[in-house]
């Protein structure tokens, strides 16, 4: 499916939109960026889900300034849960609601540090979330107590993430939300991204940590999601 892409405004913060060419409505979906913030891999994966029929509103939620101070900040807010990231994760929430172009149902998803923001977020006004490789909180039984239906993907070569997952799944069960939970033993941290990214030189311990594209297990990851999205956000899966 063909689709178009524009970087907008929001809250004093860019946020990239990508959506089917087609005529919609369709689905809508907040997708939230890995601490490098957006980058060409997140603009690709942006493309891609608005490929499968969502409408896709990607916030930059480290914004303007030193990276590393920003990005401190947005943790910050992440373990307080509370502040600037979920106010704008929330914006962009409205403002896919009231787009006419959009059904009015709308998901989350996630990657790394945005993986940890989807599954607080799947307790928190959307229908479904998506989350990868995000950290599983002390208090996930209370989350899933409360969440909606979640679809979650981990690299089993990344045991700081994945080593928690038996816990979220056994959560999800017990308090009966509707769940797909996977882990890939060949993959590591970051397996659904299409290329190394962040900066150059980190990426030698990204090596050493298992960290980056799998493609094997990033196909299977993305036809578990936008199958989920399907069922739970109302978009068909493509064709292929």
């Amino acid at each position: 499916m063909e689709t178009t892409a524009e970087d907008v405004q929001i809250d004093g913060r860019t946020v990239v939109v990508a959506r089917p060419t087609a005529t919609g409505p369709w689905p809508g979906v907040v997708m939230i960026h890995e601490a490098w913030g957006i980058d060409a891999v997140l603009r690709r994966q942006a493309d891609k889900l608005a490929a499968a029929g969502y409408l896709v509103f990607a916030p930059d939620l480290i914004g303007d300034g030193m990276w590393l101070r920003c990005v401190v900040a947005t943790f910050r807010a992440f373990q307080a849960r509370s502040g600037r990231p979920f106010e704008l994760i929330e914006s962009c929430r409205r403002r896919l609601i009231a787009d006419p172009a959009c059904t009015g149902k709308v998901g989350v998803i996630g990657f790394c540090m945005g993986g940890g923001f989807a599954l607080l977020l799947a307790a928190d006004g959307f229908q479904a979330s998506a989350v990868n490789y995000g950290i599983v909180p002390s208090d996930v039984d209370d989350i899933a107590s409360r969440a909606g239906p979640i679809v979650a993907s981990y690299g089993g070569k990344d045991r700081r993430t994945s080593a928690p997952v038996p816990v979220l799944e056994a959560a999800l069960a017990a308090h009966g939300v509707a769940h797909d939970v996977r882990i890939y033993p060949s993959a590591g941290h970051s397996f659904l991204n299409d290329a190394p990214n962040g900066p150059r030189i980190f990426r030698p311990m990204a090596r050493l940590v298992h960290a980056g594209p799998e493609p094997v297990a990033a196909a299977d990851a993305w036809r578990r999601i936008e199958a989920f999205f399907a069922e739970h956000l109302g978009s068909a899966p493509p064709s292929s």
